[in-house]
């Protein structure tokens, strides 16, 4: 079994739709297979039970304020999240396809065998589930971790102390490749568990300096990097000096990267 976890953000944008047929994934009775971290359930459905209730008891006014949406849009994420328990599910990967780093990641032309190692070894950090794999089956929805809801606060707070232990315990000993932004490694309480931990870092030479890439970049930069990893099975900084055909012109800058031996975490930098 490959020594590495790939910890992931989700998607704002979603694939509606799914199988209507597929097993529940708050039911207790039916297999873990399709929901990893189905102790979370209790902790799910109290998120899920309190954001139903809000979305019954505000005014639209608030509840556009929340989700940060108005419109068409703001009526599709009341409808979606007001359906959660009832609403047809696919895998979380399948789930959040739309988004720019899922996209990137090509996970369709991926060998079987890589695949495989993304589906076993990648962490999704949810604002509505809290820790998801990439196959576990979920309904569409819409939350994100900063979203400041009434009676509830912002699930990055309201997960960390919950999911923490159960990532720390996961990961330990493994080499954690962290493509988190900072809103979600902020519901990680981190105890440095793990072999080691890389912050993957994009940049750019721009006026002769180099400069972090524009956020819509960094998501697909997030992508191909994840194609890579669990294509070539990278379990180390090494691993990176030999992606030679990066899509983009990217490759490792070794000397910029850094080492902390105190918190065993890498700050790995990919320019051009």
């Amino acid at each position: 079994m490959p020594n590495l976890t790939v910890l992931l953000a989700p998607s704002d944008q979603k694939q509606p739709g799914g199988n209507p047929f597929a097993p529940d994934m708050f039911d207790y009775r039916t297999s873990g297979t399709f929901n990893y971290f189905d102790a979370l359930n209790p902790e799910r459905r109290a998120l899920i039970d309190t954001l139903q209730n809000v979305i019954n008891e505000y005014e639209t006014d608030t509840l556009a304020d929340i989700f940060g949406l108005e419109g068409a849009m703001l009526d599709e994420a009341i409808r979606v999240n007001t359906e959660i328990y009832d609403a047809p599910l696919m895998s979380a990967l399948d789930r959040y396809s739309p988004g720019i780093m899922y996209a990137a990641m090509d996970f369709a032309n991926l060998p079987t065998g890589a695949q495989r190692r993304l589906l076993e070894n990648g962490i999704i950090i949810s604002g509505l589930f809290g820790l998801l794999r990439p196959d576990d089956l979920i309904p569409n929805y819409q939350l994100g971790i900063t979203d400041d809801v009434p009676e509830l606060g912002k699930p990055v707070d309201y997960w960390r102390e919950t999911i923490s232990p159960v990532l720390n315990d996961y990961i330990e000993g493994r080499f954690v490749w962290d493509l988190l932004p900072e809103a979600h490694r902020n519901a990680w309480e981190d105890t440095r568990s793990y072999e080691a931990r890389a912050v993957v870092h994009f940049e750019e030479k721009t006026g002769g300096a180099y400069e972090p890439v524009p956020s819509e970049e960094e998501d697909i930069q997030r992508g191909q990097f994840v194609n890579y990893v669990v294509r070539e099975t990278a379990e180390e900084i090494e691993d990176l000096e030999e992606w030679e055909d990066h899509p983009d012109g990217f490759s490792l800058a070794k000397r910029a990267s850094e080492y902390d031996d105190e918190t065993r975490t890498w700050h790995v930098y990919m320019r051009r």
